[in-house]
């Protein structure tokens, strides 16, 4: 019988390359937030995939930034940097392009040194023809020593199981880290936040997202099995505000509506859900908002 693997998989690669949408497909259930936007993802988010022969811890993190504009934007690299050093083994996920750009060639050249397998995933395969596939495989080969290259498509599911048993023939052997029952560590209290903030990402303009936060001011299941949420997201301007808002409060209801949707769907049953919008200026660059937003470094905590 096959000794038992387990282990920690981080997800790395540019940023809007499309890591969080793939590791929602393969454990089988919307955990992290996607959207069209850079630098949706600001926290290594954790998924566990548990199946017959090991069980998979996934490290969804930032996309690769070169440069920091603000102290969000370090913490953020901080996270990802963090990621590769807790993980066991190491996806790198890329655009289906047999060019290969300067960031990649960054990427590649800072993961020789890691001391870990990385698995080369070549994502969005559905976007080109099948023969391509040989051909961009032999591209990507001469970029770095890679432990399994594997082009997949998760919108068709393509080799995705083939890619779940890469990562796990790369993990060491050991016991379940997790019960076999759990999709990820995250508190309820977390997702709801991040699924408000998707939400607010997918229909606010270009200018406003990178300077919203969520908080939960109130989260509460009630005896009946109402959920009862109140949030206020956060904006750096009055103009950015009004923006959320929307004339007469219909993008707030928009927001609000969509991100109930989900919310119910994840739940199981009915939530209430209010929502609040703060001006807080530069808070992306003041260390104790950020504390208080969940952007800081677990060893302070």
């Amino acid at each position: 019988m096959t000794e038992f693997r387990s282990g920690f998989a981080a997800l790395i690669g540019r940023p809007n390359v499309g890591k969080s949408t793939l590791m929602n497909h393969l454990i089988g259930q919307k955990i992290a937030i996607t959207s069209s936007k850079p630098q949706t993802t600001r926290q290594a988010i954790r998924t566990v995939y548990t199946c017959d022969e090991g069980q998979v811890v996934f490290l969804d993190t930032p996309g690769v930034i070169r440069k920091t504009k603000n102290r969000l934007g370090e913490y953020m690299l901080s996270v990802s940097v963090g990621a590769l050093r807790e993980s066991d083994v190491i996806l790198w996920l890329v655009e289906p392009s047999d060019y290969v750009g300067e960031g990649d060639r960054e990427i590649a050249e800072a993961l020789k040194g890691v001391g870990k397998p990385v698995i080369l995933v070549i994502g969005k395969m559905d976007t080109v023809e099948k023969t391509a596939a040989r051909g961009l495989m032999e591209s990507w080969r001469k970029v770095g020593d890679f432990a399994a290259i594997v082009p997949v498509s998760g919108l068709r599911g393509t080799n995705l199981e083939e890619l779940m048993q890469a990562i796990i023939r790369n993990l060491p052997k050991g016991p379940m880290l997790y019960d076999a029952d759990t999709l990820t560590d995250q508190p309820m209290r977390d997702i709801a936040a991040e699924i408000i903030r998707e939400k607010a990402l997918r229909y606010l303009n270009e200018e406003v997202p990178h300077g919203i936060a969520v908080t939960i001011e109130r989260y509460k299941v009630r005896d009946d099995g109402l959920t009862q949420i109140e949030a206020s997201i956060i904006c750096e301007k009055d103009s950015h505000k009004g923006i959320i808002i929307g004339k007469g409060g219909t993008m707030l209801r928009r927001i609000g509506q969509s991100a109930r949707r989900d919310l119910e769907e994840m739940t199981g049953g009915k939530v209430y859900l209010k929502l609040f919008v703060k001006v807080r200026p530069n808070w992306r660059d003041n260390q104790n908002l950020l504390k208080l937003y969940g952007y800081q470094d677990k060893k302070e905590t």
